[in-house]
């Protein structure tokens, strides 16, 4: 049995010569060869160089044209070494790894690698992520009120995202039971709202000559802001937002109507503003207001009567005869 498996292959070889079996150029990334031919004859041996940082991944940088095309396969593989690491626990020697390999590393407390894992990669462009340790942000397992986490653990790294699940009739600020959250720079970026329906408010309540900044809607959440402005001249007294709690807006503010300083008043009492048109003229509520009598009268009322205050829009007119 063994004399005919001898003589099939080498009848097998014989003709595979009598085929004239060649190989082509190998292809090495970051590596070259020589000699340069343009067609390479069974038996050819070929040297190839690495690029720097590259390496053969067997002993030896030669490789022969076969039956089966190069053999050993020329390769350039990457060699990454390991000897170092600043904020972690440094091997003893220097280690060397080939391209595809992986390592473990161990970061001091409150340092890791730029991934939120603990291995690297020896890559073509060398360690993935660098042999680094970092200082680490994370954020701490909220405090959840009316809600629970579906994922639980603690400490959060950058960009890690928790789940939460609100409790049975609670529901968060845009109508969902569930929601997420992602631990930032500054901490999560959000906590959990979960609220009951009833304690959502209507509308916010309408004001005399004034109104919110903000376009309005049908629902808003708890502790949601508004904030009124007031039309013009007129003075807005009170706190310029309100709050939904429970269901109630807080109370809003008023908006103070101005003083109107007309021409016929003007006119009744014979007085004119200083250093102003004789027109319908608005003051808003506090402000100082001066007059003059008309050319040809006289005061009948105190000169302090002629620096008049307006307020809440009424103002007490001097008078002249």
């Amino acid at each position: 049995m063994l004399l005919l498996v001898q003589v099939t292959l080498t009848l097998w070889v014989s003709w595979a010569r009598g085929q004239e079996i060649t190989c082509d150029p190998p292809i090495i990334p970051n590596g070259d060869f020589a000699p340069k031919m343009n067609q390479y004859e069974l038996d050819d041996v070929i040297t190839y160089q690495c690029g720097n940082g590259f390496y053969p991944p067997v002993l030896g940088n030669t490789t022969k044209c076969s039956l089966a095309g190069w053999l050993p396969r020329p390769r350039c593989v990457r060699k990454c070494s390991f000897k170092s690491l600043l904020h972690g626990y440094s091997p003893v020697t220097e280690e060397s790894y080939v391209q595809g390999q992986s390592r473990t590393v161990m970061c001091h407390l409150g340092y890791g690698l730029q991934n939120p894992q603990n291995r690297m990669t020896c890559t073509e462009t060398g360690w993935s992520p660098p042999p680094r340790c970092i200082p680490v942000r994370h954020c701490d397992m909220p405090i959840f009120e009316n809600a629970r986490a579906v994922i639980t653990g603690k400490p959060f790294r950058l960009n890690d995202t928790l789940d939460y699940q609100c409790l049975d009739g609670y529901e968060n600020r845009d109508g969902s039971t569930k929601g997420s959250m992602v631990c930032g720079e500054g901490g999560w970026s959000h906590l959990p709202t979960c609220f009951k329906s009833a304690d959502k408010c209507g509308p916010p309540p309408a004001i005399s000559n004034g109104d919110i900044t903000s376009f309005p809607l049908k629902e808003y959440p708890p502790w949601s802001r508004v904030e009124y402005q007031c039309q013009a001249y007129y003075e807005l007294r009170g706190p310029t937002d309100v709050t939904c709690s429970y269901g109630k807006w807080s109370k809003p503010p008023r908006c103070i109507d101005p003083c109107v300083i007309s021409e016929e008043i003007m006119n009744e009492k014979n007085i004119q503003l200083k250093g102003k048109d004789n027109k319908r003229y608005y003051v808003k509520t506090g402000d100082i207001i001066e007059f003059i009598c008309k050319s040809g009268h006289k005061a009948v009322t105190s000169k302090e009567s002629f620096q008049a205050a307006c307020r809440e829009g009424t103002v007490e007119f001097p008078r002249c005869e």
